[in-house]
């Protein structure tokens, strides 16, 4: 069986790259997952269960941003080792649990991402309750102890885990010598029997998300005397301290990682029904010309004779005076055309404000009102050119096993930015493409193919930003259309089985202002 106190005698330590060009440690939690997954000759590890949206790829020995596609690399250090400390773990600033701020940056910002921290927030540890992270005391080895584990021959496959059938822990109350080796010991086993069941859960919560994220099979705990507050995705190893404790518990096995489907051979692809291609190419498209930007803006206002007593939420000065807006690119206008409602949506703007809205946009001919962002004419984006792919593998995705998968391959190359870019002239990335996503070959799926190819004929799936978890600049990113890239498994929150992601997609779609009536144009 599996002891998480083994790693604690272990002198590795794993390191990420800087942008000094230094060495930077990862914390213990991170470097226990990172550890565990390397000594299983895994190819790869998903930190997302930790909080954190990126990727350690072993076989290049890289750290890859789930989101920016951002890589740096990583090292193992066997002369190091970690050190360990008792004490409340302080949080840190602007960064994950047990981490430092600017180690892996901020994690995901889509829902998913938000509940695994929410998760953890709520099941952070306390006061008093002893704790492990990263700190400037060292660890020293006993001399009598043995030396740490070599990592398995490349050769040698890993040792089959039986799959163990649920299993009732009986308390045992001898104690244990394992914790006896740095200079802040572990609790001995005989002194976690009195500990409260809270207590338990936050001392092992640093350890039992690690193993989680690198598949070690202990979760999830049930307290077979009622309800448990132990989050299942997080009470790995907190089972076993609970059986210490004399509280019952039962352990299964968790669910595998599997971020990509099996080998699909070419012959085995086959194009989406209903659809006459299976490549879709975009280019950068000019801004559409003809129209001034005070025509467009009066093509969807109606004149205000008597403004209401409120501010505009543009230049936040009173409707009944002036603009606040003094740039350039606005002429003056007569007092009556000073202020105008949407016709649709019906709020009220000064002219001035909205045609500097508009020109600070793509000046595409579309305008989106920013209180409720009802889109008048058709909104395009800044997506840069590429191409998406898409087609049918014969797989089937978790909770779609009627049918098979639609399997969407987008990639952009990197390039210069245009004169709808946030700095026209100067280089952008683009991290990580080919970037693959998923979506069930069903009647549902289908029509959110059709809106996602009218979406990138839009240039509205991509854009040119910040990256909201490296801070990376003048890179291409997400434009808050969520897209599933895990496909066997839903360990990350960016995987399958998710009953809502499809209407979850549908609707934000058509925040981008395309409906189910662009899917019928589609065809």
């Amino acid at each position: 069986s599996f002891h998480f106190f083994s790693y604690l005698y272990w002198s590795w330590q794993w390191e990420w790259e800087n942008d000094a060009g230094t060495w930077t440690p990862y914390d213990m939690e991170v470097a226990i997952a990172i550890e565990s997954a390397h000594s299983r000759q895994q190819p790869c590890l998903d930190l997302t269960p930790l909080g954190f949206c990126y990727l350690i790829d072993f076989q290049n020995m890289t750290q890859v941003n789930r989101q920016s596609q951002r890589c740096r690399r990583i090292q193992r250090r066997a002369d190091m080792a970690y050190p360990i400390v008792s004490g409340p773990l302080p949080v840190p600033k602007g960064g994950g649990v047990g981490l430092p701020a600017t180690a892996l940056g901020q994690p995901c910002s889509c829902q998913q991402c938000m509940l695994v921290l929410s998760v953890k927030a709520n099941t952070g540890g306390g006061g008093g309750i002893q704790t492990l992270g990263r700190r400037s005391l060292t660890m020293q080895r006993p001399k009598n102890s043995a030396p740490p584990p070599s990592k398995p021959s490349v050769t040698t496959p890993p040792s089959p885990v039986p799959t163990p059938s649920p299993v009732v822990m009986k308390p045992q109350r001898s104690a244990s010598s394992a914790a006896t080796v740095c200079h802040a010991p572990l609790p001995q086993r005989s002194s976690l029997a009195g500990l409260s069941r809270p207590a338990l859960q936050r001392i092992a919560m640093a350890q039992s998300r690690a193993l989680i994220a690198s598949g070690v099979p202990t979760v999830p705990v049930k307290n077979l005397n009622g309800s448990s507050p132990v989050h299942p995705a997080l009470a790995g190893i907190t089972g076993i301290l609970m059986s210490a404790a004399a509280l019952p518990v039962c352990l299964t096995r968790p669910p595998k990682l599997v971020l990509h489907p099996p080998p699909v051979s070419k012959s085995d692809i086959k194009p989406v029904p209903g659809f006459g291609h299976c490549c879709r190419k975009t280019t950068k498209k000019q801004a559409r010309k003809g129209k001034t930007p005070e025509e467009v803006v009066k093509k969807y206002l109606q004149k205000v004779k008597s403004p209401p007593e409120e501010d505009c939420t543009i230049c936040m000065e009173p409707l009944g005076g002036p603009s606040g807006y003094k740039g350039p690119g606005v002429g003056p206008v007569s007092r009556a055309e000073s202020v105008g409602r949407l016709a649709q949506c019906g709020h009220q703007y000064h002219f001035q404000c909205l045609v500097a809205m508009y020109n600070n946009g793509n000046k595409d001919g579309s305008l989106q009102c920013p209180t409720c962002k009802t889109i008048y004419g058709v909104k395009t984006g800044n997506q840069p050119a590429g191409k998406m792919e898409y087609h049918v593998i014969p797989h089937s995705l978790p909770g779609h096993p009627d049918c098979k998968t639609i399997r969407i391959i987008y990639n952009i190359p990197p390039g210069i930015q245009g004169p709808e870019h946030p700095n026209p002239g100067k280089p952008f990335t683009a991290r990580g493409f080919p970037r693959h996503c998923y979506l069930p070959d069903s009647e549902k799926g289908r029509k959110v193919l059709r809106l996602l190819l009218v979406a990138w004929d839009r240039r509205l799936i991509f854009s040119v930003g910040t990256s909201s978890t490296t801070g990376e600049s003048d890179t291409v990113i997400w434009n808050e259309v969520h897209h599933k890239t895990e496909f066997g498994s839903n360990l990350t929150g960016h995987g399958f089985p998710d009953p809502g992601h499809l209407d979850n997609v549908l609707e934000e779609l058509r925040a981008q202002g395309i409906t189910e009536d662009d899917a019928l144009m589609e065809k």
